[in-house]
């Protein structure tokens, strides 16, 4: 098998070849039509594919896609899972639900955000009460998102970005770049004002499709941060707390926290993965970000303040998106078979400590 044959080239092709497979792996198929249309005037959706028993009291969740762009890796993953036979030797009592592209918008368009140039990973907050404030984006927001892309502006963008990691150093320049804000809804790392399609589709998911278990595992497949094609696998909780240290013995000593700075990815208040235990009260869940590393981190930054203008102040189909289509597709996806075989194989290895340490939960030793 050639895991290469597992990713796509664009998200039409992903979606077609994650049906296929997800059929001869002998799943059950279903579809949430998205109500925007892709770049090609193509339909978009959701697919959700369920392998096992439905009613398995322990299930793994597989999400691709959070962030659109990001899909390329998460679909490849999730297909060669599929295409390895995976789903057809799962362990007695536990299921699995892949979800394929949450955010088919992002992924058909090559854009991190929603349709609605939201960050789902900034979405999940409580919109009833007062939305989060994020000052130095906000003393940065012009310069962040220019309204001009000359020589110029850019020049000038770059002066205020500096002066604001000389005085404050380099850590709270991230910070406030990708910490997630709230009030410049052209800009990058926005949370919204309202729950975004893919939020209300995903709830629905996890309700629908996890409905009775006790035990759950998500792995949420991401890219962007940190060495190329090292998938560092992050939780949300505190290293002290009983859910880091479960997640600590299924997948092992790398785990990383945000919550104490071991990641790569800086603290963030409106993730998905935090708030799925809200969504499943009766269950016990254990919840990773699988993060694979692709450019400097600088350099992902800047792609996506280019794709955020083009969208905000230029032509998505003009002269310039070419380039920066392939800049932002670049920024999240290493198309080589090496880091291919790379997202691959650290794939494989998670899911199978997940699906062991499920098992184990709801089958134990004698």
């Amino acid at each position: 098998m050639t895991t290469a044959n597992s990713f796509s080239a664009d998200y039409q092709g992903a979606r077609a070849r994650f049906r296929e497979h997800a059929k001869r792996a002998g799943g059950t198929l279903d579809t949430l039509a998205h109500p925007e249309t892709g770049p090609d005037g193509g339909t978009l959706s959701t697919e959700i594919a369920c392998f096992g028993d439905r009613d398995a009291p322990a299930r793994l969740l597989l999400i691709s896609g959070t962030h659109g762009v990001e899909g390329f890796c998460g679909s490849g993953a999730q297909i060669d899972l599929l295409r390895r036979g995976e789903m057809r030797r799962l362990p007695a009592g536990v299921g699995v639900v892949m979800v394929h592209a949450i955010n088919p918008y992002g992924f058909a368009w090559r854009r991190r955000v929603t349709h609605e140039n939201v960050d789902l990973n900034r979405n999940w907050i409580d919109f009833a009460a007062p939305l989060p404030r994020n000052p130095g984006y906000d003393e940065l927001a012009r310069a962040i998102v220019p309204h001009a892309r000359t020589p110029a502006a850019l020049s000038q963008s770059a002066a205020a970005l500096g002066a604001y990691g000389e005085k404050h150093g380099q850590t709270e320049l991230v910070r406030a770049l990708s910490g997630g804000q709230y009030a410049h809804p052209e800009g990058i790392f926005y949370g919204g004002t309202a729950p975004t399609w893919s939020r209300r589709a995903q709830e629905s998911i996890v309700s629908e499709y996890l409905r009775g278990a006790g035990m759950v595992g998500i792995i949420d497949y991401h890219t962007g941060l940190g060495p190329e094609g090292y998938g560092e696998q992050i939780n949300t909780h505190p290293r002290s707390s009983a859910d880091f240290r479960r997640a600590h013995a299924w997948y092992g000593a790398a785990l990383a926290s945000v919550a104490d700075g071991t990641s790569a990815s800086a603290k963030i208040a409106g993730d998905g993965l935090s708030a799925a235990p809200a969504l499943l009260p009766g269950a016990q869940v254990t919840a990773m970000a699988l993060e694979f590393g692709t450019q400097h981190i600088d350099d992902v930054l800047e792609a996506l303040r280019s794709d955020a203008w083009l969208h905000a102040y230029s032509d998505p189909n003009g002269p310039q998106a070419g380039a920066i289509k392939r800049q932002i597709t670049e920024a999240f996806y290493v198309d080589r078979d090496d880091w291919r075989g790379m997202v691959a194989g650290q794939s494989l290895l998670a899911v199978r400590q997940a699906l062991a340490a499920l098992a184990s939960a709801v089958s134990p030793a004698p």
